[in-house]
């Protein structure tokens, strides 16, 4: 039995009730790192040789310290490339020192990738000193940026961003790194104008791409997307390996129904960071919709045996995953969706949206064994969902795959039209989001028809209420919208009925009764299903719920 510690013997100093992780595959350097945090009093050290298992350890539990190597043998993911994904998913605190080791080859992208989310690199080799410096410089920063992290820990973010506002505005230490942040949180909390000013100001003041790229974020958040191209055409054409600006470019085509060239983006995206689980599942995700089914397989089935553990992955992928496998008839493939769906559901049992995953590949699974009235059963199940508060375009998507699949059996299905007439006026309410419902009718040519028509409608709705407002009628322009969005439950019609009643309220001579019907409809099906005009902004249409 081991004997305890002597208090002598127990860590001591400024690192004695830190947690760090060290990440490196190669056995040597990992047990040297690990050494040399110990050797400077790190109170525990936990070591890990898969950036892919260190991405699951990082979402579930925090570190004060994590010394990560830039290149893993035999992975396409290097600490570049998962700092990134973290940082981009919200899911590394501010507080975590993250420092990078790298080798003389790689020392150029590691000294560029500094400037934006890194607290420090070291080159090896390197001695404990070197160590010592850079996590002692690194903490001094956590540490005079105290009071901006424990706003944002207690969630106080127009706090947290007047402090980076603030520290900005008067050049006190790492005001750039507090830029940053403060960007970020400004354009979180809407303040557009805000947020796009500090960006334009800290491209005057020192010239960063990162900077570059939130200008383009605020124009998207804001709507303006050909302004956004613009900005990232140029910002692409000057620095072609920054894989973030084809994210956002990619939004950007998707928002404006291009799958296709959203596709082709996000391509480039994923090529330049072949490890990254986000951009393969968004890449795989839109060969699907753009009919490239071998390609989507391989992406999703990749991204399953890489990240199913992963707080990133999206179970989405393995419904898609399961309509794939269920055209090609291949039933093992199918128990290996729904297989992989269980562990999603084991671990959040009363998740609606894994339920509806569930009763999708159900669905499949009887129709696959000609169980065509049990098939149909589950699917006007699934039908009923419609009316529900959170269900959003995704489950519209599934629900239209479904009922396609089904059409192609020997079963009547007399209220599928009536179905996807209402599928259409509540979700096809723009370009983006009426090319990803009619690639899921799979051809069918009556169903395309009748999101085709209900979009127009849609359209036809939304112009017709602007003209009575700009004729001078703007009341009968919000209650035609309030009327129409209620009807529909269209998430866009009743967004814009705010907007109306926002620009012309000085016109309108009962805002005040108007308002709260608006703001009960918002609740129930703009805010609940993330649908409506700032979803659209926020999620840019790549992936189907806000």
């Amino acid at each position: 039995m081991s004997q305890p510690q002597s208090l002598s013997n127990l860590p001591q100093g400024p690192f004695a009730k830190t947690q760090a992780l060290v990440i490196d595959s190669n056995a040597n350097s990992r047990s040297l790192m690990t050494s040399q945090l110990r050797e400077l009093g790190v109170g525990h050290v936990r070591q890990t040789t898969r950036t892919r298992d260190a991405r699951v350890i990082l979402e579930t539990q925090p570190y004060d310290i994590v010394l990560c190597d830039y290149y893993f043998d035999g992975s396409e993911l290097s600490g570049q490339d998962l700092l990134d994904e973290l940082r981009r998913e919200h899911l590394l605190p501010y507080s975590t020192v993250f420092v990078m080791v790298t080798g003389e080859a790689s020392y150029a992208k590691v000294a560029e990738a500094a400037e934006a989310a890194l607290d420090a690199y070291l080159v090896k080799p390197y001695t404990s000193a070197a160590l010592a410096e850079r996590l002692a410089s690194a903490r001094h920063r956590k540490h005079e940026l105290k009071a901006i992290f424990e706003a944002i820990d207690g969630k106080e973010f127009d706090k947290a961003a007047d402090l980076c506002l603030e520290r900005f505005k008067t050049r006190a230490s790492y005001w750039l790194y507090a830029a940053r942040i403060g960007a970020e949180l400004l354009l979180r909390l809407e303040r557009h104008d805000q947020a796009r000013e500090l960006y334009e100001a800290i491209i005057a003041a020192r010239t960063v791409p990162w900077a570059r790229l939130g200008v383009a974020r605020t124009e998207v958040a804001c709507g303006n997307l050909s302004a956004a191209r613009r900005t990232l055409e140029t910002l692409i054409g000057d620095m072609p390996d920054q894989a973030d600006s084809y994210d956002l470019m990619g939004r950007v085509q998707m928002d404006q129904g291009e799958i296709g060239s959203a596709l082709a983006t996000y391509r480039t995206a994923a090529s330049l960071t072949p490890g990254c689980l986000s951009r393969q599942q968004h890449c795989g995700t839109l060969a699907f919709y753009a009919g490239e089914r071998a390609e989507a397989l391989k992406m999703l089935e990749r991204s399953v045996a890489q990240g199913l553990k992963s707080k990133m992955f999206d179970f989405h992928c393995v419904a898609l995953i399961a309509l794939m496998r269920f055209d090609a008839k291949d039933s093992k493939g199918l128990k290996y969706a729904q297989d992989a769906l269980a562990q999603g559901i084991e671990r959040a049992p009363r998740d609606p949206r894994l339920q509806r995953f569930d009763m999708l590949i159900n669905g499949l699974r009887l129709l696959m064994e000609r169980r065509l009235a049990d098939a149909l059963v589950l699917a006007r199940r699934f039908a009923a969902l419609v009316p529900d508060e959170d269900f959003d375009l995704e489950s519209a998507s599934l629900l239209l795959a479904l009922w396609v699949r089904m059409s192609r059996q020997d079963i009547e299905l007399t209220e599928m039209a009536d179905m996807t007439q209402r599928l259409g006026l509540r979700f096809c309410s723009s370009k983006s989001a009426t090319e990803v419902m009619v690639s899921m009718a799979e051809g069918h040519e009556p169903s395309t028809q009748h999101l085709r028509e209900a979009h127009a409608r849609v359209f036809a709705i939304s112009e017709t209420a602007m003209r009575h407002a700009m004729r001078g009628d703007a009341r009968v322009g919000v209650l035609l919208l309030l009327d129409q969005g209620g009807q529909t439950m269209n998430a866009k019609l009743i967004d814009m009925a705010a907007l109306v009643l926002r620009r012309y309220r000085d016109r309108i001579n009962d805002p005040d009764a108007l308002e709260p019907r608006i703001l009960a409809l918002q609740d129930r099906y703009a805010r609940a299903s993330a649908q409506g005009l700032k979803a659209a902004r926020a999620a840019g249409g790549v992936a189907l719920r806000g």
